[in-house]
């Protein structure tokens, strides 16, 4: 919007920003107000705001130095809305003062419009109108939140902006690459991630079905969705066998994606490196858990919503971050002291070996550059972690399953034809590299 001074004077463009701004805003107050309070309570009308920020602006423009004239305007019209909020109170018992606000903030608009970037200026008015039809939907938010849902999100706050800013970047161990910022940040990188599938699983796709739930569960943990899907599976009609499976393949699938998401935070050059392979087995996971759910064309949607102990679990419980915090330091020693006295061998079996556990923190660990180990080598070890994990976690399926029998063929169906397509692509890997 900036280029439009160089054709018109810049009073008639801001002065025009400013009208279609405060009229926007005016139009959108008005529609809520009725809606809420009736024609009795309402504070004016479009036109009102409209020249609301007219005013505002005339008194700007007069006085832009010392701004006395826009100082005391606002003073005026803050009187004016006190003595209205007054009689809404007194007399029809109506307590809200975001019309208030939002008549303040438009009479605002000219200094904002006449001196801020035009994206500012934009995202406020987008920012109010938003908000203002906003309030049924954080009603029904705030209706869902459980007692200790704002105190989480404080947690979450308080171990990315308070903790991890105070730490020091400095080695524990001498030739270690092991700060405690460095295992702080991997810490608050996962559990960003995992907040958000959280919030997501529990907000957003509340009611959802199996599907859903792997694709949601996938980006927080997919070890841990297979084993719940796994265990509702146990009681599952013969008909929503396959829909149970796909999930676990979706699982698999975001694993993925999350990785590639983890890699291109902490490593832009093993990313251009892995980031083919990693989006084609990807790809493979979701197209093998497409084949084995459309494998039952009589089937009936499960439908089901995530059970009450996969939803309301907590990614940002201090013991899963402590857990995390001391596998990621056990897992920087061993890599360090493999590389050490076994070479790139070593790390190469080591990758395979902590598929067995959570290889989220033998990764970012690699990725952190422990041990100046090359980036090829990271890039090998990350995929091989990934497919080892990929093999325990087709074993978790069939024991939470109960090693149900008209579940393991479709088990080792799909997580045989993933594993498979991921050992040719990281034999090309080897091959090309």
């Amino acid at each position: 919007m900036e280029k439009l001074y160089n054709y018109f004077p810049a009073e008639l463009v801001t002065f025009v920003l400013v009208t279609l701004f405060s009229l926007l805003i005016g139009l959108n107050q008005r529609k809520i107000s009725l809606k809420r309070e009736g024609e009795t309570t309402l504070f004016g009308t479009d036109r009102t705001f409209t020249f609301i920020g007219i005013l505002g602006y005339l008194l700007y423009i007069l006085d832009p130095a010392e701004m006395r004239l826009f100082m005391g305007g606002g003073l005026i019209l803050g009187l004016l809305l006190g003595i209205n909020y007054y009689v809404k109170q007194a007399q029809f018992h109506v307590f809200g003062v975001t019309t208030i606000i939002i008549a303040l903030i438009t009479y605002c608009l000219a200094p904002i419009v006449s001196t801020q970037p035009s994206w500012f200026y934009v995202m406020v008015v987008v920012t109010v109108l938003l908000f203002t039809e906003m309030k049924r939907t954080f009603t029904e938010i705030a209706q869902q939140m459980e007692n200790d849902e704002i105190a989480t999100l404080a947690k979450f706050l308080a171990i990315s902006g308070i903790i991890l800013p105070m730490l020091p970047n400095e080695n524990i161990i001498p030739e270690v690459n092991l700060t405690p910022y460095s295992i702080w940040l991997a810490t608050v990188v996962v559990s960003g991630i995992s907040y958000l599938s959280y919030l997501l699983r529990r907000y957003v796709f509340r009611e959802s079905g199996v599907l859903v739930s792997g694709v949601i569960g996938g980006l927080y943990s997919s070890t841990a969705t297979i084993s719940v899907l796994a265990r509702k599976s146990r009681t599952a009609q013969l008909n929503e066998i396959s829909e149970y499976v796909a999930a676990m393949l979706l699982a698999v699938s975001m694993m993925f994606l999350r990785f590639l998401i983890l890699i291109l935070i902490f490593s832009k050059d093993v990313f251009s490196i892995v980031y083919p392979y990693l989006l084609i087995m990807a790809v493979a996971a979701a197209a093998s858990a497409w084949l084995t759910y459309a494998r039952d064309k009589h089937r009936q949607k499960a439908g089901q919503p995530t059970s009450e102990e996969e939803s309301s679990s907590n990614p940002l419980e201090f013991k899963v971050a402590l857990i995390f915090a001391i596998l990621f330091v056990v897992f920087t020693l061993l890599t360090h002291y493999t590389l050490l006295y076994a070479g790139t061998d070593g790390l190469n079996l080591l990758s395979f070996i902590t598929g067995l556990s959570d290889i989220t923190p033998f990764i970012l660990n690699l990725l952190q550059g422990t041990g100046g180990v090359a980036t090829l080598v990271i890039a090998a070890c990350s995929m091989q972690a990934i497919i080892s994990n990929i093999v325990v976690n087709m074993c978790y399926a069939i024991f939470f399953s109960g090693a149900r029998k008209d579940l393991i063929p479709r088990i080792l169906g799909g997580f045989g034809t993933v594993i498979s397509i991921n050992l040719l692509l990281l034999v090309i890997f080897y091959f090309i590299w």
